[in-house]
């Protein structure tokens, strides 16, 4: 008689979950990474007090951060202008700014990391709007990094105008954030 040897599939795993439901699941982990990063950095700097010679370094690592992290950002965004000007494929573009994510997010963390020994002044309207503008420019990566994923998958083919427009107003929205938190940043150094 001969045997048979039945498989059954592992149920509740991670190659149970479709394609989309994996992506959200990425996506909705992100965010709360992101929620809980930004929250927990806040709450931290209120309560937090450094001597003088820790924050001079702590300026130093923020302004190293700001120009690791914004001046990737910068990058990713001329690319971006140079493809809609007809100087680069989107495939040149993809390929280009893929690996610009890391500086992006290591200039990000190194940032809020720094600017919580900064002390900064949590009660200043300036500030939690500096604040808000860090979260949304986080906020923002998490969305622009899934866009990217699927820009990647349209190899020689045009994509829809709805993703190319999605991919605009989200680099505006980072731009107006870096630029903003850059700006309050600079005002409330001076005052």
């Amino acid at each position: 008689m001969p045997k048979y040897h039945a498989t059954v599939p592992a149920q509740g795993g991670a190659e149970d979950l479709s394609e989309d439901a994996q992506r959200r699941l990425r996506i909705t982990g992100a965010v709360a990474a992101v929620l809980l990063v930004w929250g927990a950095s806040a709450w931290t700097a209120a309560h937090l007090h450094t001597d003088p010679a820790l924050h001079t370094v702590a300026l130093f690592l923020h302004l190293a951060a700001l120009v690791v992290g914004f001046g990737a950002v910068l990058a990713i965004d001329y690319y971006g202008l140079l493809c809609i000007l007809g100087r680069r494929t989107l495939r040149q573009v993809v390929d280009f700014t893929a690996p610009l994510h890391v500086p992006v997010w290591g200039g990000l963390t190194g940032l809020v990391l720094s600017g919580v020994l900064l002390e900064p002044q949590l009660s200043s309207g300036l500030t939690q709007v500096k604040l808000g503008l860090v979260l949304m420019i986080a906020l923002n990566g998490v969305y622009a990094s899934t866009l990217h994923r699927r820009l990647e998958g349209y190899e020689g083919i045009r994509p829809p105008a709805r993703l190319l427009a999605r991919g605009a107003v989200s680099a505006a929205v980072s731009q107006a954030g870096w630029w903003g938190a850059v700006l309050i940043g600079f005002y409330n150094t001076q005052h």
